[in-house]
């Protein structure tokens, strides 16, 4: 296994081993998955705990449907996505389109003390959504998918702040695994 302890802080790990936990519940390891988003850390741990997963090509603009190439092809039977869909102008179409039938998803929570992630210098590294739990609910339902398992997740940095004490009891990312209904 990839040595991630000394590349990635401890929060990044504890992340990484949740949600390779939750694959191992809910994905078979014969189904073929669509990472979205280029190859990262945790793809490449997805591939050594023995799932195949291929990734969207990097440079693609996720909002732009044109750009999607394989995304909406039968041949995934599962999508991933790990904190990206807070990235796009408009998850619904992505959601809503894709064939694969079944969605293993993360995104961050809305929380009332800290602002949404907005980086100035890349139109790439924003969030465009922070979701409450209810909106990715209903995001989804309206997407056509049902949510079979959910989980709040309350991650944190050992700084020393208000917001890092707040995210102690705050949960930070709101992990979703659901079934096609329609579409």
């Amino acid at each position: 296994m990839t040595n991630f302890n000394s590349l990635y802080s401890k929060t990044h790990r504890k992340r990484f081993k949740k949600t390779l936990s939750i694959l191992n519940q809910h994905v078979a390891k014969d189904l073929s998955i669509l990472d979205i988003g280029p190859e990262n850390p945790l793809s490449f741990l997805m591939k050594e705990e023995g799932f195949t997963v291929t990734n969207t090509p990097s440079g693609i603009d996720l909002d732009y449907p044109e750009q999607w190439g394989d995304v909406l092809t039968p041949k995934y039977d599962v999508i991933t996505a790990f904190e990206v869909l807070e990235h796009m102008v408009n998850p619904f179409t992505l959601l809503h389109n894709t064939k694969a039938s079944l969605l293993v998803a993360s995104v961050p929570l809305n929380v009332w003390f800290s602002p949404a992630y907005w980086n100035n210098t890349s139109d790439y590294d924003k969030h465009y959504h922070e979701f409450e739990a209810r909106q990715f609910d209903f995001l989804l339902r309206k997407a056509g998918w049902e949510v079979v398992y959910s989980e709040k997740w309350k991650f944190f940095h050992n700084k020393i702040g208000i917001r890092p004490v707040l995210r102690r009891f705050f949960p930070s990312y709101y992990f979703v695994v659901a079934k096609r209904k329609y579409g």
